[in-house]
């Protein structure tokens, strides 16, 4: 027995290196078990939260606050999609075809590279690119005054609000803001040697002063490289701080521009349900009252389902809030996942327009199918406006004697 038991405890000892190792490995395994099973766990309460959030994230996003939700189908589209003598009606797989009029050529050129090639060096955004705007080509390019023109877009390509006619991306919580953009947006503006220039920005909910300062800080340097530079900003609402717009319009800028969009009824379904028809007029006229001398902008589309007389009164609006120049164009639908066109507006409409606009007593009205809030020939003739009031001597165009009546 003694002999057994000895030979037993050899082998033991023996082995022991043998079977502490399998004993680790087991404790090992158990262990990677429990942690794999946390992990599994942890991975089931995230999906199940983002299921959660999911349920209403869109609705929370582009409808807060208001109780009756629209269906995903609403927010995309509008009516059926009607030309000028053919009605069509639009389907998934079926859109109808551009008029001539809406065609532009593909941007190319010297310029059109020079200027691309300048705001990927200094990590700019413009409108031009991030709204797919149709007429980039001829605006970077100079088009037929030769003066080139970029939309600078400030504060990055994230917006807080979700329009339905704007392929700008969204985001709920932007990237903080680049404390060097002004600095760079100042730099790439004197490279170019511009008599004009337009600052936009993305809507920033998520600061509080809604990008007031940021853009204030940008037209200072601007004024200070370049103070022969006229700089237009196309602003938002700032969700309604009249701080806000005071500290913009107080900035040292020569337009104020502000959109109004579309006609009063069509603005909760064509814009984000955070701006309004009558803020936005609010906006304009502080801009007004805070600094008198200020020309004051705004644009419409047309093509979402408005009437006539929904035009001309939202014309008479503007003109209330003494706005001093509108531009009015066609709204393109810029994907498929964003509200489709209700009407393709003929070009004869939109002389029409033109013409009210100029009766009713705005200092200019640039009216046509691919017409922008920035588009360049608007940028030309206030550019002259203000040489005029400064006492600079102003480009002959074809409509001088008229320019000078309006100085």
């Amino acid at each position: 027995m003694s002999l057994l038991k000895s030979t037993s405890t050899r082998i033991l000892a023996s082995h022991s290196p043998i079977l502490s190792l399998l004993s680790r490995q087991q404790i090992r395994h158990h262990a990677t078990s429990l942690s794999d099973n946390s992990k599994q766990s942890r991975l089931d309460e995230l999906r199940n939260k983002l299921k959660e959030e999911d349920k209403s994230a869109l609705e929370d996003f582009v409808n807060p606050g208001f109780t009756e939700k629209m269906t995903h189908t609403e927010a995309l589209e509008l009516r059926e999609t009607t030309i000028p003598g053919l009605k069509v009606k639009t389907t998934k797989l079926k859109q109808p075809r551009l008029p001539e009029w809406l065609k532009t050529n593909i941007p190319d050129g010297k310029n059109y590279g020079k200027i691309k090639k300048d705001l990927r060096g200094l990590k700019l955004h413009t409108v031009c690119e991030e709204a797919r705007c149709p007429n980039v080509g001829d605006c970077w390019g100079g088009g037929e005054h030769q003066t080139a023109t970029a939309t600078i877009m400030l504060m990055g390509d994230e917006c807080t609000r979700g329009c339905r006619f704007c392929s700008v991306k969204t985001n709920r919580t932007p990237k903080p803001l680049d404390t060097h953009e002004p600095e760079h947006t100042s730099e790439a503006i004197s490279r170019w040697g511009l008599d004009y220039v337009v600052l936009t920005s993305v809507d920033r909910d998520d600061l509080p002063d809604g990008g007031s300062s940021h853009f204030a800080e940008t037209i200072s340097k601007i004024k200070q490289k370049a103070p022969h530079i006229f700089v237009e900003c196309l602003t938002g609402d700032f969700g309604g701080s009249l701080e806000g717009v005071a500290t913009v319009a107080r900035s040292g800028l020569d337009v104020y521009a502000h959109n109004i969009e579309t006609v009063e009824d069509l603005t909760p379904y064509v814009r984000d349900r955070r701006a309004g028809f009558r803020q936005s007029l609010r906006v304009l006229e502080h801009a007004k009252a805070v600094k008198p001398t200020l020309i004051t902008k705004s644009s419409i589309m047309l093509g979402c389902g408005e009437t006539d007389e929904e035009v001309l009164q939202t014309l008479k609006e503007l003109r209330k809030v003494d706005v001093d120049c509108v531009t009015i164009g066609q709204y393109m639908r810029p994907t498929k996942r964003h509200m489709k066109v209700h009407e393709y507006v003929t070009p004869e409409k939109f002389k029409y327009w033109e013409t009210k606009g100029m009766e009713m007593g705005f200092k200019y009205v640039a009216s046509g199918p691919l017409v922008r809030s920035s588009y360049k020939a608007g940028e030309f003739f206030i550019t002259n406006i203000l040489k005029g009031r400064k006492g600079v001597a102003v480009e002959p165009t074809s409509t001088t004697q008229e320019l000078k009546e309006l100085i």
